[in-house]
Parts: C-alpha cells; sequence; structure tokens
C-alpha cells in the first residue's frame, strides 16, 4: 500500500510539473507574440507616418515649383492684371502657405526653419522683394538647405525592422 501511495505522489507530482511548465509555455507564447505584434504596429504606425511626410513633402514642393514659376512669369510693370497674372499667383501662393503648415505640422522641428526660410524666400521671389537679386540666385540657397533637411527628416523617420 505505501507503494501504491508513492506512486499516487509521484504521479501527481508529476501532473504538476507538467502542468506548469505547459503553463509557463503558453505563457511565454503568449507573451512572444503580444511583442511580436506590438512591433508589428509600431512599424505599421511608422512607415504610414513617413509616407504622409513624403506626400506633404511632395505636395510642398509642386506648390513651391508653381510659385517658382510665378516668379519667373511676373510681368514687369504692375498694370491692370489684363493676363490675370496676379489672380493666379494669389491662388498659387495660397496653395503653398496650406502645404508649408500641413508639412510644418508632420515634420519634425529639424525641417521647420529651412521650410519658412524657403517659403519666405519664394514670397518674396514672387512680389520682387528681393534687393535686385535674381531669382534663381535668391532662391536656391534657401532651396537647397530645404531639401537638404527634408532628405534629413526622412532619414530619421526610416522604420527600423
Amino acid at each position: 500500500m505505501a507503494a501504491g501511495l508513492w506512486t499516487s505522489v509521484l504521479s501527481l507530482v508529476g501532473v504538476l510539473v507538467g502542468g506548469g511548465l505547459t503553463a509557463f509555455t503558453q505563457r511565454a507564447t503568449q507573451r512572444a507574440a503580444e511583442r511580436s505584434e506590438l512591433r508589428r504596429q509600431r512599424l505599421a504606425t511608422a512607415e504610414a507616418r513617413r509616407a504622409e511626410l513624403i506626400q506633404a513633402i511632395k505636395e510642398f514642393t509642386v506648390h513651391a515649383q508653381e510659385a517658382e514659376r510665378a516668379a519667373y512669369s511676373r510681368p514687369d510693370p504692375w498694370g491692370d492684371d489684363e493676363g490675370g497674372w496676379m489672380t493666379e499667383t494669389q491662388a498659387v501662393m495660397a496653395k503653398l502657405w496650406a502645404a508649408d503648415r500641413t508639412l510644418a505640422l508632420l515634420s519634425d522641428p529639424v525641417l521647420h526653419a529651412p521650410l519658412h526660410d524657403y517659403g519666405r524666400a519664394l514670397n518674396q521671389a514672387v512680389w520682387r522683394d528681393t534687393s535686385d537679386q535674381e531669382v534663381n540666385a535668391h532662391l536656391e540657397p534657401h532651396k537647397t538647405a530645404f531639401m537638404v533637411a527634408a532628405r534629413a527628416s526622412l532619414a530619421a523617420q526610416q522604420p527600423a525592422d
């Protein structure tokens, strides 16, 4: 009878140890899966934010090019705006400022100053407030600084695997 008791006790201990190991393994697997899912969600969020930033940079760049074209095509005399340059340019500049503010909201602070400076330089070029400097000479340093900062901002937001 003592041998039967020991067999029962050993069986019970075996069941408890096996159950504990199973529970431990299941919990470890569950935690690993949760960590993996959290990593996947963070990566998806980072990729979505980067895509949104890329789109905002593209939009700003398109409107900056429109403003630059307006600066180059500005009529010399301030006439009665027969060709509609003033009306068209005001619409272009409104789009540029909207794109500027959107990009400022989405980008990291390293891009804010170059973005502002480039937008201001475009505004000055369009309205001929460039101290008799050629449009290209006035814009190029600001455009270059913006592009360098935009690249750095995108590189900083590159999702890590």
